[in-house]
């Protein structure tokens, strides 16, 4: 039996595709659990960059939303939205671009619009935030999402955030000036873009899931690397590092027993009251 789950597993081997030193732009969610294991392990250096703002966010917590106080706490700056994407993001400054997704097609174009038809959707998903962007201009980008027939279909509803388009060369046709995916990491294994066509290979399979596996969990003709290699469970202290960052609670907040209880408050003072003037008859 396996010491950790599917979901450890795939956030360990995203948390490993980054390098210290580098810059990376952070989605809620599966992308910010990883980036933060990721500064808590071997890359302490990695500057970590939310929507918000945060510049060098360090929080000791996983963090509730690109909002949460405790990245404009730890940041090393806080700038504005405008400045994050005009001056930081745009001009290609950032290292890594680190996002999730709904859906997924052998392009690595990202949906997290709508299931379904645009005018008449069956669910309305919560929309693009900064990931057009994020995809369009990073020098790299790192889609982590679980591996479905759901998610990983033959052509997204909508296309959200522009991975290769309709293959080789259309970044380029679309004056896209990020690199695109260079992963795509899951709970099954590792996709990689293949240099001539763009389309997604498996090139990395977890211990214990099999080719079979993977390609019954996707929505198309999954193509396998000549190469394609086992990737190394996680370590202890991988795992360790890992668990204590999903355990612990966000600073300030106390559990329901600790709670202070509020300071009774004397009760108002009664007006008095006012007794009615009898006249007499006339």
């Amino acid at each position: 039996m396996l010491s950790y789950t599917p979901d450890e597993m795939m956030t360990v081997t995203a948390a490993r595709s980054l390098r210290d030193g580098m810059t990376c732009f952070v989605g809620i969610g599966l992308p910010s659990e990883a980036a933060n294991l990721a500064r808590a392990t071997h890359a302490p250096g990695l500057v970590l960059i939310y929507e918000s703002g945060t510049i060098g966010a360090k929080p000791g917590t996983l963090p509730l939303s690109i909002g949460d106080g405790i990245l404009a706490e730890t940041a090393d700056a806080v700038v504005s939205v405008p400045e994050i994407f005009n001056y930081w993001l745009q001009p290609g400054r950032i290292d890594v671009g680190f996002l999730g997704a709904a859906q997924l097609d052998r392009y690595g174009n990202i949906n997290t619009t709508v299931i379904g038809s645009y005018a008449s959707p069956s669910v309305r998903l919560p929309g693009a935030g900064g990931a057009p962007e994020i995809a369009a201009a990073c020098k790299e980008v790192i889609v982590v999402l679980r591996q479905s027939r759901r998610a990983f279909t033959e052509r997204v509803d909508f296309v959200t955030s522009v991975g290769f388009g309709d293959g080789a060369g259309s970044r380029e046709r679309l004056g896209l000036t990020g690199g695109g995916p260079r992963q795509v990491i899951t709970d099954l294994g590792v996709l990689r873009p293949d240099p001539q066509t763009c389309q997604l290979v498996l090139t990395g399979i977890y211990p214990g899931v099999s080719l079979d596996q993977v390609r019954d969990s996707t929505g198309w003709d999954l193509e396998a690397s000549a190469d394609l290699a086992e990737v190394p469970p996680p370590s202890d202290a991988e795992l360790a590092a890992l668990r204590a960052l999903r355990s612990s609670e966000p600073p300030g907040l106390l559990a329901p027993a600790t709670r202070v209880p509020a300071t009774p408050q004397p009760p108002a003072a009664q007006a008095p009251t006012r007794v009615p003037t009898v006249r007499g008859a006339s």
